[in-house]
């Protein structure tokens, strides 16, 4: 059974943020209780619709960070869209990584995601997983390696996966990983600028990968049995997924990217064709008229689609001791929007978009929930920086 049409937020249930307090205080925050770092404040308060929130800077001088990963020690892991890697401690201070993998730095291209293995921390599974576009034959493509971290370098880097049929674009590369429950790891892989292979179940572009820990193919992925299908695809019709998180009941949520307009918000189980391009709300870029259909028999429809054109990127499911009235619910970062939204979510049901931020700090790249139940944010510039939203009391 398909779902119900999409819901397209009313006027009255998009909620934009309201501010108090001086913008762009140069002040040290001091956090009681935990680690965390010295901080910027950019916003004293930012009231909402549940919960008052301060937003603080906690490092910058980061050139189009696309990543975080939070390192056990408290110290965070940064990457760089040029293909460099930052070590950030609890002041802030920044040092560069070595040994990072060659990368195809052009357009949307370079060094993307990061992911620390569910178990890093107790030796044997000390790996830093990492995706990123590489050059290859015929173009560029999508690629995941692993290694260890070794004081500022990585060692034992290996490849894991790459997709298949490099091409020409250098854009809509995907790049998210996450760590699904039963231990295996999903990684979209963009379109990359050419719709009609979200459709080839041969290809890898356009859909979502899973692996297993060493980049094997797992044994109950939904096509390993159809000789027509990439044994890796675990769902196809993406046209460019740049957010993918693991909410606490296991269901995977991902928000994509449409052409104009035409965002989404999805759930991402196995075997399903999401219907890029044939069933999309976007609209074609350089006329504005629809490109697809709204539904078909066979493909998902989404289950939330953004107003306007949202170019989302980053998505966290809330789970915090500190966000209580937000727990089960999507913070879901923009670019092109420079917003950070929150989803209220009721099961398949997107109940009601809050606007959290709205340019304060510009093109939002990435949004993670913390161990230590705060929210981080990295923006997409070229002198970024990486951001925690906490209570404001």
């Amino acid at each position: 059974m398909m779902p119900a049409a999409p819901l397209r937020p009313r006027p009255d249930t998009l909620v934009p943020p309201r501010h108090r307090g001086a913008w762009w205080l140069a002040a040290l925050l001091l956090v009681a209780g935990g680690h965390a770092p010295a901080a910027t404040v950019i916003a004293e308060r930012i009231d909402g619709a549940a919960h008052d929130v301060r937003l603080v800077r906690l490092a910058e001088g980061l050139e189009h960070p696309w990543s975080v990963a939070f390192l056990p020690d408290g110290r965070f892991l940064v990457s760089e869209r040029p293909g460099r890697l930052a070590l950030i401690d609890g002041q802030g201070h920044t040092r560069r990584i070595d040994g990072v993998p060659r990368v195809a730095a052009r357009s949307q291209g370079g060094l993307l995601d990061l992911a620390l293995h569910p178990e890093y921390g107790d030796g044997e599974h000390d790996w830093l997983y990492v995706s990123y576009a590489r050059p290859g034959r015929g173009g560029t493509g999508t690629a995941v390696s692993r290694a260890r971290l070794s004081g500022t370098r990585l060692t034992e880097v290996e490849e894991i996966f790459a997709q298949a049929h490099f091409s020409p674009p250098t854009h809509h590369y995907g790049g998210r990983l996450v760590w699904r429950q039963d231990g295996t790891l999903l990684l979209t892989i963009g379109d990359r600028g050419e719709g009609r292979r979200a459709q080839d179940g041969g290809d890898h572009a356009g859909s979502v990968i899973r692996l297993t820990e060493t980049g094997g193919i797992p044994a109950d992925n939904p096509f390993v049995d159809d000789p027509q299908m990439a044994d890796a695809v675990y769902t196809l019709g993406n046209r460019n997924i740049q957010g993918l998180s693991v909410a606490t009941d296991g269901t995977v949520w991902a928000s994509e990217h449409g052409p104009r307009t035409g965002d989404e918000i999805n759930r991402i189980e196995a075997g399903v064709n999401y219907g890029w391009p044939e069933v999309t709300l976007g609209r074609d870029y350089a006329t504005n008229q629809p490109i697809g259909r709204d539904s078909a028999p066979g493909m998902r429809d989404p289950l939330f689609v953004f107003e306007g054109r949202y170019a989302p990127s980053g998505l966290a499911h809330v789970g915090s001791r500190h966000f209580p009235r937000w727990r089960g619910d999507l913070l879901a970062g923009g670019l092109r929007s420079q917003r950070l939204v929150r989803l209220s979510v009721d099961g398949d049901t997107v109940r009601r978009a809050e606007v959290l931020l709205d340019g304060q700090i510009g093109r939002i790249r990435d949004v993670r929930q913390g161990p230590d139940g705060y929210v981080y944010l990295l923006n997409d510039r070229p002198d970024g920086g990486l951001f925690r939203l906490e209570p404001a009391d």
